[in-house]
């Protein structure tokens, strides 16, 4: 009775987490359009995040000593690098197509385990892999000779590649004798990613006035500071915590079906408050990406083998258990 009541509550907690993670880019593309650079968004977002989390990372000041290169790789590729990347992205191309883009992060971490880790991956996860790219192409529309802005394209591939980075660092972060705790290294990740993003972006010159007026949503105007606070509230705070505390009590081939939710929702959210809509192709094309990511984050090998098989991310199940909810972290 307890197990399954850990079960329902950690799904629960990943429902709560893809809701919160999905809803991220439709806040922030309106501050972007209202005339906020989207490295300056970024830089509200993960140091608003940060502060909020400045007590948690009192608790594990331990890990600084114990983890700094985790630390700081972490907050440079899995905060700062997924981020700006995702926020360009948007900036340039829907919501939607960026989020979807994004979701090549499993197929080319699975790459990673294949070529560079040389490690072997299941059939039915390059069967996934061949899937995702697949329907990236209707997503994109290739045959129009990409019906997208090339650079916003560029950077949504870009946010995928971080993701890579975010879950090789995951991995390692789960291993050793004592494996970091993983709140500790997503709230000192965002520490590190905030004091990265202020040099890059410079946050002195950002236009202010913005935030004290207000953003248009597909014609509604809508006061910039509360986007600002879901974003950094909702779309950082809780859903990065929720999403932990749901691996935890979830296996990773369902926590890989519910992060899947991430997609839909900012999908059908950019519809209903930005006005962006997907064509029929599109659409379709979605869909087989969300199942190509789902199959090489579910897939495990048909015998066991003397060393990890490349399964979910393509990370091990230690990692998935401890710093993964799917694909994150838009």
């Amino acid at each position: 009775m307890q197990t399954s009541r850990g079960r329902s509550a950690g799904l629960g907690l990943a429902v709560v987490s893809a809701l919160a993670y999905g809803g991220s880019g439709v806040a922030a593309k309106p501050l972007i359009q209202a005339g906020l650079d989207p490295l300056h968004v970024v830089w509200l977002r993960v140091a608003g995040a940060a502060l909020v989390l400045l007590p948690v990372a009192w608790r594990h000041r331990a890990l600084v000593a114990r983890r700094p290169a985790l630390l700081v790789g972490f907050g440079l590729l899995g905060v700062a690098g997924v981020q700006a990347c995702y926020f360009a992205a948007i900036s340039r191309i829907p919501v939607g197509v960026a989020l979807l883009i994004e979701y090549l992060g499993p197929a080319l971490l699975l790459g990673w385990v294949r070529f560079v880790q040389r490690r072997p991956v299941s059939r039915a996860a390059a069967v996934g892999v061949v899937l995702a790219v697949g329907g990236l192409a209707c997503v994109v529309e290739v045959w129009s000779g990409l019906g997208f802005d090339a650079l916003g394209l560029v950077f949504a591939f870009g946010a995928a590649c971080c993701q890579v980075g975010y879950f090789v660092l995951a991995d390692h972060g789960s291993g050793g004798d004592r494996p970091a705790d993983p709140v500790g290294v997503i709230t000192y990740g965002l520490l590190v990613g905030a004091a990265v993003v202020t040099v890059v972006a410079r946050p002195w010159g950002m236009d202010w006035a913005v935030l004290a007026g207000s953003a248009e949503m597909d014609r509604t105007r809508v006061p910039a500071v509360l986007l600002l606070a879901w974003i950094v509230l909702i779309a950082t705070v809780a859903a990065y915590l929720t999403g932990v505390l749901a691996v935890r009590r979830l296996s990773p081939q369902v926590a890989g079906v519910v992060a899947c939710l991430e997609a839909v929702v900012a999908i059908v959210l950019a519809w209903v408050l930005l006005g962006e809509k997907l064509s029929l192709p599109q659409t379709v094309g979605g869909a087989v990406v969300l199942l190509g990511a789902f199959i090489a984050q579910s897939s495990t090998p048909k015998a066991p083998a003397p060393e990890p098989v490349a399964r979910g991310e393509g990370v091990p199940a230690a990692a998935e258990r401890e710093l993964s909810g799917g694909s994150r972290p838009a």
